[in-house]
């Protein structure tokens, strides 16, 4: 690997948003550390690294500047207002840069969201690093640069300058169900559950402090609640997103239990039928062939719970990030986000990170359990109407089920209200001009839309679809030109100080290489253990080069009994066959050079 060290690229982009209306440069940071943090806010993992960096930066914060990079993936990211909204949304405290048209992303060769690069107090890249779950490494490699350049440090108060507390009754509402004659609604930045009148405005009650935490009983606390369930007992359940749990809410007097999930991220890869204490990023809950079905967007799986025992096993998904049908134990989803089940008993999914509508049938009598309605990958997106095959989301976020059979889709990035017809396999619009819509429940001949970013319910009739003929868009990444035929892919992974690969037990990396078009790759595709890999490419063509690794780096001392700590990262690498381009591919998922 080439440790020549690499001078900073300067820092340009459309604004900066908390700095109090002050533009950066790397010159006024010159004498700290600075960590840029590539990310962008649809993307489940970018979300994870904030929660990290939380502790990083009060820990290190006379020396540390964090400075988030916010390159978008979907055309709605670009949206300045979406960008502040989102800064805002999810209580980021540190200066963000607007970067509308991946020049940042591109300088600093980023190739996946999240990355992080880190750069020294003389303005030279020391590490990068793709994924989450760094955050042990990076406090270590910090310790390092504070040690290496000691007095050549500056330290004090980083650029940060908080932007004023809106006042709202709610705050980046997330999702709503309906309880005896009043809703019940996630009203997520405020980390509280808030029931409402009919009207949709008037406050019955709240449940929960209002104070991110993790507290049961009558005085609960939350963190950035967001699906909702009535069970058939009449209890709540609460997908406590940010708190990686499910907890139970008893609406007679409001006390709160944890079910299941015990406050902390779950970091290995758990298999179809296979259980855990803890869990991932849970978004939604829905009722499904008598047990209860979690959208466990931190994993890209659905999930089954017991909410009796807390018992928590994965019901479909590898884990892998992508569209893939198939058995569950086969399929792959990203990011789900939305469920509801219809009276035939199918289950609908609002597959986010791959603009998908899918759908998983409990007991099929042939063929595969996971299909897609809607959607064509991770890297596909818009706003069109017509045939289901060739019809186009974005972002979507909530679903719900038509006493006609057809399927509302909350499309949050178009800001609209889809419609899918499952006989006629068909896609149109039935309301648009919505701010972010997250969420949708049917009551009676109304629907009513959580319209987050407006920080609102409201109802919308139930209308004849109209159709719109939008845009087709692709996530815009520059394409990497790569050789026909014989390829190496490398994965570079450097364990932080104080961490070792222990291959005691076998070897204790995976990788798993697959292509879009999948006749792109003639050879070398699948799931192994290693780091590298012998690929053979097609003699011509483009797609999409798909990539998931991970890594288990061990605590140094008694091997016995020491902490692993897993590192995974997907990539999804635009690719065009050309003569004489490089036959080695390298992607960082922790690489460092310090002097």
């Amino acid at each position: 690997m080439d440790r020549t060290r690499v001078r900073a690229p300067q820092l340009r982009g459309r604004r900066w948003l908390n700095t109090g209306g002050v533009d950066l440069s790397l010159a006024d940071l010159r004498g700290k550390i600075v960590l840029l943090d590539f990310w962008t806010f649809c993307c489940v993992n970018c979300l994870h690294v904030l929660d990290e960096l939380r502790e990083l930066e009060e820990r290190f914060a006379d020396v540390l500047v964090v400075v988030g990079v916010h390159s978008p993936k979907f055309v709605h990211e670009a949206d300045p207002a979406a960008v502040e909204a989102a800064v805002e949304r999810y209580g980021v405290t540190h200066p963000v840069l607007d970067d509308p048209d991946l020049a940042m992303w591109d300088a600093y060769a980023a190739r996946a969201w999240p990355t992080l690069v880190v750069i020294d107090p003389a303005g030279y890249v020391v590490a990068q690093m793709a994924g989450e779950g760094h955050a042990h490494g990076l406090a270590v490699l910090v310790e390092e640069l504070v040690a290496t350049h000691g007095e050549a440090l500056r330290r004090g108060d980083g650029p940060y300058v908080p932007p004023p507390e809106p006042e709202t009754a709610l705050r980046f509402p997330g999702k709503v169900v309906a309880l005896d004659g009043t809703f019940l609604v996630s009203d997520t930045a405020h980390h509280q559950l808030v029931e409402l009148e009919p009207d949709l405005v008037t406050e019955r009650r709240r449940i929960g402090t209002g104070e991110r935490g993790f507290v049961d009983g009558t005085s609960p606390r939350f963190s950035e609640p967001q699906g909702l369930l009535r069970l058939p007992d009449g209890d709540v359940l609460v997908a406590d997103a940010v708190n990686h749990a499910v907890r139970r809410v008893r609406l007679a007097d409001g006390a709160v239990s944890t079910v299941a999930g015990t406050g902390a991220q779950l970091r290995t890869r758990v298999e179809v039928g296979e259980g855990s204490a803890e869990l991932s990023t849970p978004w939604d809950l829905a009722w499904w062939d008598g047990r209860v079905v979690v959208a466990m967007a931190g994993t890209h799986q659905l999930w089954e719970l017991d909410p009796a025992t807390g018992d928590a096993r994965v019901l479909a998904g590898t884990t892998n990030e992508g569209l893939r049908d198939g058995p569950p134990s086969d399929a792959f989803f990203a990011q789900p986000s939305g469920l509801a089940v219809d009276l035939d008993g199918t289950l609908w999914v609002a597959d986010s990170e791959t603009s998908a509508l899918r759908s998983v049938t409990a007991r099929p009598a042939v063929g595969a359990a996971v299909s897609t309605a809607v959607g064509l990958g991770l890297f596909d997106f818009g706003h069109r109407d017509g045939d289901a095959g060739q019809a186009l989301l974005q972002h979507p976020l909530g679903v719900a089920v038509l006493p006609d059979g057809s399927v509302v889709v909350a499309d949050t990035y178009n800001g609209a209200l889809r419609r899918y017809d499952p006989a006629a396999r068909t896609v149109s619009t039935l309301a648009r001009d919505l701010r972010e819509p997250s969420d949708v429940l049917v009551d009676g001949d109304t629907l009513v839309v959580v319209e987050s970013a407006a920080h609102r319910l409201v109802r919308v009739p139930v209308p004849a679809s109209t159709r719109v003929d939008g845009a087709a868009h692709r996530v815009r990444r520059a394409r990497t030109d790569l050789a026909p035929g014989a390829l190496t892919l490398h994965v570079d992974f450097v364990p932080p100080t104080g961490q070792h690969l222990d291959a005691r037990f076998g070897d204790p990396t995976s990788l798993t290489v697959a292509a879009s078009p999948p006749e792109l790759l003639v050879s070398g595709g699948g799931t192994s253990p290693g780091l590298t890999r012998e690929l053979v490419l097609a003699a011509d063509g483009e797609g999409v080069l798909q990539v998931s690794v991970a890594a288990a780096a061990c605590d140094d001392g008694d091997g016995v009994f020491a902490a692993c700590h897993r590192y995974q990262q997907d990539w999804g690498i635009p690719l065009r066959l050309v003569p004489d381009a490089p036959r080695v591919l390298t992607l960082p998922l922790r690489s460092t050079s310090v002097p």
